[in-house]
């Protein structure tokens, strides 16, 4: 039953109920529904990058299955005190209303104690195998650990570039049905482009489109992109090595994708840098890229990228 808070949110109120209306592709889909088919479920590791519906999919199929389930977000509740509480008072009682085993969802997996709750959660797996089943979701599936690998089965949320195509419509459709039953004014070629911004990651077009969609319409207007946001000046700033103008400039242009922002930056570097520092642009430009996956305050990663850039290359004046 979702919160009053939540019903306000896309994310929430449209999300699925049934595997047919995941956004998925037809390999993952046929593997989910024959699981649903053989009405076993089993203990699982969904693993692959944020957005892709995994937690999303772990609920469509108890839905399905109409198996008690309990969502834990191991961002959240990471200690082990959850097992010891809230996990094993729900695992090891036995469900009122369904002849199937209860479900853990165990959000954010891979962000459990690696030390403690995960070595822990192996025990919990077998010690009530008769009664429970555990889904665990990761964006990282390395930062959980072999035993648990080793005790689900592990799925991976892989999209190629055959089946983005195919995905990105599926979802267009999906989203123009929401925008209309919102009453949100909109134009199917802007909508496009905002999904080919951000996919696969469908929560985050979904989130875009509730932000943008406030004024009643969403159109041309709300693609600004990164020429609009006058990538000039973010290089002015780094040639002057002005840390107030390049942080001025980050807090101006935040709702750019840091991934385009770093992106822009290597794109220019041959023009605006000395060749020398090219090699050291380069590696800085790939480590907080990367960093961007992990950190909760992307701002201040990409404010502590400009100041490497500052402090470690040479500028052409």
């Amino acid at each position: 039953m979702l919160t009053n808070s939540n019903e306000f949110l896309w994310v929430e109120k449209y999300r699925p109920q049934i595997l047919d209306d995941c956004i998925l592709p037809e390999g993952l889909l046929k593997t989910f529904k024959s699981i649903v088919e053989s009405g076993e479920m089993q203990n699982m590791l969904l693993t692959g990058t944020a957005g892709l519906g995994k937690t999303t999919v772990a609920r469509a199929m108890c839905n399905m299955l109409d198996l008690d389930y309990m969502i834990i977000n191991g961002s959240e509740e990471s200690g082990i005190d959850v097992l010891r509480t809230k996990i094993r008072q729900f695992a090891s009682s036995v469900s009122l209303h369904s002849r199937g085993p209860k479900v853990i969802i165990l959000d954010e997996a891979d962000y459990l104690n690696p030390s403690s709750t995960q070595p822990a959660l192996r025990g919990f797996i077998e010690e009530f195998s008769n009664n429970c089943r555990f889904i665990l979701t990761c964006n990282f599936k390395n930062r959980v650990i072999e035993p648990l690998h080793s005790r689900c089965a592990v799925i991976e949320f892989n999209t190629s570039k055959k089946q983005m195509a195919s995905l990105a419509n599926a979802f267009l459709k999906r989203l123009e049905f929401i925008l209309k039953s919102e009453g949100i004014q909109y134009e199917q070629a802007v909508v496009a482009e905002l999904i080919l911004r951000f996919a696969p990651d469908w929560r985050r077009v979904l989130n875009e489109c509730q932000r943008y969609s406030v004024s009643g319409k969403i159109d041309k207007g709300i693609l600004a992109n990164l020429s609009d946001a006058n990538i000039t000046l973010l290089i002015k700033a780094l040639k002057d090595k002005d840390f107030k103008a390049g942080r001025a400039w980050v807090v101006n242009n935040i709702d750019s994708e840091p991934a385009a922002i770093f992106r822009k930056i290597y794109d220019n570097m041959t023009e605006h840098a000395n060749p020398d520092s090219i090699p050291n642009i380069v590696v800085i430009l790939a480590n907080y890229q990367y960093k961007d996956a992990f950190v909760a305050d992307h701002e201040l990663n990409l404010v502590a990228c400009i100041t490497e850039l500052m402090a470690c290359a040479e500028w052409k004046q």
